[in-house]
């Protein structure tokens, strides 16, 4: 291998070396605060589920604790975001809804997200903006296929 290669080879490693970091550091700069975050991610899971939602579900695509998932699911109610109701493939269950200021929020934080986005990739090129935005979001569909496939292969 020429110096070249080994100085690029190294070069991308230190480059992917530093994805959990910038990931991490992605989330504590949204602008948000500490509620708004939680809601946000909980809002963002019951809309982008396939099907019905229940707090168990929902505890387990966020990767928390039960009790945690039914907390913030309470504090969503009681802030008018969410509703329970009676799931239409079995009664007896109850599963979590948006209302319509759910929604208004949920539509309010990627207004904040997105802002956010343009202020900090200001010096970027539009095809630089663009081609992140549609890298990110790719790696968000995969990670999600990726983690349910994580789930079934312990199940």
């Amino acid at each position: 291998m020429s110096s070249a290669s080994f100085s690029e080879q190294r070069s991308d490693d230190l480059a992917l070396d530093q994805i959990g970091p910038a990931l991490s550091r992605l989330r504590r700069r949204a602008p948000a605060s500490g509620k708004d975050l939680s809601r946000n991610l909980v809002l963002n899971v019951i809309a982008d589920a396939p099907g019905e939602t229940t707090v168990g579900g929902l505890a387990a695509e966020m990767g928390v604790a039960q009790p945690v998932a039914s907390r913030t699911v309470a504090a969503c109610i009681a802030d008018g975001l969410l509703r329970r109701a009676a799931s239409q493939s079995d009664g007896r269950r109850t599963v979590l809804e948006l209302t319509e200021h759910g929604e208004a929020e949920r539509n309010r934080f990627a207004a904040e997200q997105r802002k956010a986005f343009e202020e900090i990739t200001a010096t970027w090129s539009p095809e630089e903006r663009i081609q992140f935005a549609h890298l990110l979001a790719r790696y968000g569909t995969d990670a999600t296929a990726w983690s349910k496939k994580q789930v079934a292969d312990r199940d």
